[in-house]
């Protein structure tokens, strides 16, 4: 793997929206193509097909593919986005609560651009739970340092939503 297969799997990717659906299978090809240049081993094969599988609408194809990608190793920032992914997945094939398994650990993980993402994914695999409250506070948390007033009091109320009432 080098610089310039990365460039070209980024480039496949910017063609995505030139799929429509009844063409996912082609765009999947472009991938697989991709990814036949990888070392067997390599972990970055399994995440670049689970993504394509996932993006034409098959979370069922991509979740193993996702668990592969992290047993192989994949980690870092693109370990870090198939774990989000892998949740969103398990959601939708309704596993919901191995979502929230794989995803609560990142909330305490180095920070990145990814943190939002991390707790938008959490708060859905949570509302799928009937854990809405839980899912709302990790959606205000998130969304608090992005307004671009009233950060304290969105803070506040959505530690409020989780923590018990202390005026008994």
């Amino acid at each position: 793997m080098n610089e310039n297969w990365e460039q070209r799997v980024t480039a496949a990717w910017a063609t995505f929206d030139d799929y429509p659906e009844e063409r996912a299978a082609d765009f999947r090809a472009v991938i697989d193509a991709l990814v036949a240049e990888l070392p067997d081993d390599s972990p970055l094969g399994p995440f670049e097909q689970a993504c394509a599988w996932d993006s034409t609408g098959h979370s069922d194809r991509a979740a193993p593919l996702y668990r592969e990608a992290l047993a192989r190793g994949l980690s870092g920032y693109k370990g870090r986005r198939t774990k989000i992914q892998l949740s969103s997945s398990l959601r939708n094939i309704g596993q919901a609560e191995e979502g929230v398994k794989l995803l609560t650990p990142e909330l305490d993980a180095p920070s990145d651009e990814l943190d939002d993402a991390v707790r938008a994914c959490l708060a859905l695999c949570l509302s799928s739970l009937g854990r809405d409250r839980e899912g709302l506070s990790l959606v205000l948390g998130a969304l608090a340092p992005h307004l671009p007033r009233y950060q304290r009091s969105m803070a506040n109320y959505a530690r409020a939503l989780v923590q018990p009432d202390t005026d008994g």
